[in-house]
């Protein structure tokens, strides 16, 4: 399988530095700073991205899903809605809301729910997100 690349470089301190993230591929690059993070300043954040691959992967299931069932979705558009609340002193990231609609011709209401349902379980972002194993590798220069 595959590997996706993506970088993050900060620098300074938490709430003067500021940071860049970049894509392996090259297709996006933006700037990210304790402002875009925890208030409303200018830039990405670490909940954005995780929101932008969530929703993606979710749309790309369930399409999959769908077509494997036999029906062939003309559109699927999802938002998703990364939370992120201080528990117990702690930045976390406290739930995702997947907001999607679909047009899917032919379908009936139960079994397009029983298929979103099927597609936010296993999709590989939630699956990430519910528990996956972190591994480090740290070095210092």
């Amino acid at each position: 399988m595959k590997e996706r690349k993506a970088g993050a470089v900060w620098e300074g301190d938490l709430k003067n530095g500021d940071g860049r993230v970049t894509l392996g591929s090259g297709l996006f690059e933006s700037s990210y700073s304790f402002r875009s993070r925890f208030e409303d300043g200018a830039g990405t954040n670490p909940e954005e991205l995780i929101g932008a691959a969530h929703a993606g992967c979710f749309s790309m299931a369930l399409a999959n899903i769908l077509a494997e069932e036999g029906y062939s979705p003309r559109k699927i558009s999802t938002d998703a809605r990364v939370s992120l609340d201080q528990v117990e002193g702690d930045f976390t990231i406290t739930g995702i809301e997947l907001v999607t609609e679909a047009s899917v011709p032919d379908i009936e209401e139960e079994i397009f729910q029983k298929h979103a349902k099927a597609a936010k379980e296993n999709c590989p972002v939630s699956k990430a997100l519910a528990g996956t194993e972190i591994g480090l590798d740290a070095t210092l220069e």
